[in-house]
């Protein structure tokens, strides 16, 4: 048989060992992960609830899911065994770096909008400062009143709100 015959089966079986290699590598550290679990540590399950650690067994771990409350699960659901920082920053919505950083966020949107120093922008003022213009609405209010009082009929519009 020629070389070059055998070169596609030798390559396939090459890649196939590889990846069952990394495959099982990542199989023994989560193994590992799972083993160096203690009693206090902050894991979360692959179903994605967060919960303490309060006892270790073969096969087996107690997890306290909230206080007082406690579940058996099996040792292969823990997808992840947190550090303290990152359990507290999810769980209880610590963040140390927030905190150091002395940054507030502002609840509203004024801050992003700055002053203009344009002196040739003119403001819009939206206020009735003309007193004519409340004249000529309380005329149109009571001829509204007076048509009312006579007992002309109203279009489906018109409210009687007095």
């Amino acid at each position: 048989m020629d070389i070059l015959t055998l070169l596609p089966f030798i390559v396939l079986i090459g890649a196939m060992f590889l990846m069952t290699r990394s495959a099982k590598k990542k199989q023994a550290a989560a193994a590992q992960m799972r083993n160096d679990m203690q009693p206090g540590t902050g894991v979360r399950t692959i179903g994605g609830m967060y919960a303490t650690v309060k006892e270790v067994h073969d096969d087996t771990v107690l997890l306290e899911v909230a206080p007082g409350v406690h579940a058996i699960y099996a040792k292969n659901s823990i997808g992840a065994v947190l550090d303290d920082a990152e359990y507290n920053r999810i769980v209880h919505g610590d963040d140390q770096e927030l905190d150091a950083d002395g940054t507030v966020v502002p609840d509203d949107a004024s801050s992003l909008t700055g002053e203009s120093d344009d002196a040739g922008v003119a403001k819009i003022d939206l206020a009735k400062d003309d007193p004519a213009d409340d004249a000529e609405d309380a005329e149109v209010e009571d001829a509204k009143d007076v048509k009312d009082a006579k007992g002309e009929s109203k279009t489906d519009g018109d409210a009687d709100s007095k």
